[in-house]
């Protein structure tokens, strides 16, 4: 099973997701399509709806159905991953079919777009670039500062493409390279870097000015690199070709931050989009 777990939208509800490689679709959160559906307040009264449901289906001899539900690990509200029910696109037609809401078709006719766009785009991955661009544009980021972030996905798929050939493929594995890397340019942890900003579970690069995404894919692109050259067999020599490519990054922001007389790692953050691209130094200390 994959573990691409990503956030549809709804009508501005979430819904998680986690896309199956190997079968090419989407698994849905039954709780969250309840929570929908049914207008539940709180996820724990979606999660009491949902074990009532799948208690009356059995009854009604649907429990084979039901064995196609799988429990795969979920972030919930408290950013923590959690075993959760999902269900595919077919098995979750069925679960709402039980389900009496007005919201019943609009949703099936959403699920089946999500899970159409997603095999378009593994067809053609400039779709895939056309519509985060288009996300972007939605949540009221400016047309320079999506040009970087896109730039961003890319340099960053292509080093985990690395590391992936690297034999590394753990997420967790991931995140501690990440945090080696970006410490090494920026000064600070991923955790430390969203206690700056102000941010819990958001999105970090989400909430970087263009100078910070610069100089991040710098890192980036030069851990790639070295890697790519040196071709490491073991987790802990990945760690510090990690360090040594932030590290690159890190002589670059501190060249520039003696050039402006203040730190290009700042507190902005996605409240103020407009600053993400204007935010040099001199405007981020007004």
């Amino acid at each position: 099973m994959s573990d691409i777990e990503k956030i549809q939208l709804f009508e501005s509800k979430k819904v998680r997701t986690v896309w199956d490689d190997t079968e090419e679709k989407w698994y849905f959160s039954v709780v969250d399509v309840c929570a929908i559906l049914t207008e539940q307040p709180t996820p724990k009264r979606a999660s009491t709806y949902w074990a009532v449901l799948k208690g009356r289906l059995k009854k009604e001899g649907a429990g084979e159905m039901l064995t196609t539900c799988k429990q795969l690990k979920l972030t919930a509200a408290d950013g923590k991953p959690y075993p959760t029910d999902t269900a595919d696109a077919q098995t979750m037609f069925r679960i709402i079919q039980s389900i009496p809401s007005k919201k019943a078709e609009p949703f099936k006719q959403w699920m089946a777009r999500v899970a159409s766009e997603r095999i378009d785009e593994i067809q053609d991955p400039e779709l895939a670039i056309l519509r985060g661009a288009d996300y972007y544009r939605a949540k009221g980021y400016s047309e320079g500062w999506i040009h970087q972030r896109l730039q961003s996905i890319r340099m960053r798929k292509e080093l985990t493409d690395e590391w992936k050939a690297r034999g590394i493929e753990k997420e967790k594995d991931y995140a501690i390279l990440t945090n080696e890397l970006t410490k090494a340019w920026s000064g600070l942890s991923v955790r430390e870097y969203k206690d700056l900003k102000g941010l819990k579970k958001e999105n970090l690069r989400d909430n970087m000015t263009d100078i910070e995404l610069v100089l991040n894919m710098l890192a980036e692109v030069s851990t790639k690199a070295i890697s790519q050259a040196k071709q490491p067999t073991t987790f802990g020599q990945s760690k510090r070709i990690a360090r040594e490519g932030g590290s690159i990054a890190g002589e670059a922001r501190e060249n520039i931050e003696k050039r402006v007389g203040t730190s290009v790692v700042t507190s902005l953050n996605a409240k103020d989009k407009p600053a993400l691209e204007t935010g040099t130094p001199e405007i981020d200390n007004q």
